[in-house]
């Protein structure tokens, strides 16, 4: 089994799977969550998507699912691909703002 695989297993572990059965997706069309673009009809379907993960009791595990184990497509916890991307992106700065604003401190 590669690293990668490893990691992805832990990850879904510690978010744990019991969520999946109380998503207000399990019985939704799938192919609604995975638009092939996001322009057009996808828009529509992303907007649709998103609507149901608005209503989700689950819809936080769902996202940390995501983030956890590295989901590159489709809509989950309510965030499209991108919007995920932009999420890490903003993390990882605060986290290198962070370690830099601390580095000159004396305590």
């Amino acid at each position: 089994m590669v690293v990668a695989e490893l990691l992805s297993l832990r990850a879904e572990r510690s978010v744990g799977r019991d969520w999946r059965t109380s998503a207000a997706c399990r019985t939704a069309d799938p192919e609604l969550f995975f638009p092939v673009s996001s322009v057009g009809r996808a828009r529509d379907d992303i907007a649709q998507a998103k609507a149901v993960c608005g209503s989700c009791g689950v819809r936080r595990q769902c996202l940390q699912f995501a983030l956890a184990t590295h989901q590159m497509y489709g809509v989950w916890g309510g965030t499209t691909e991108e919007e995920r991307r932009v999420r890490v992106r903003e993390q990882r700065e605060r986290a290198r703002g962070g370690v830099r604003a601390g580095a000159g401190r004396s305590v």
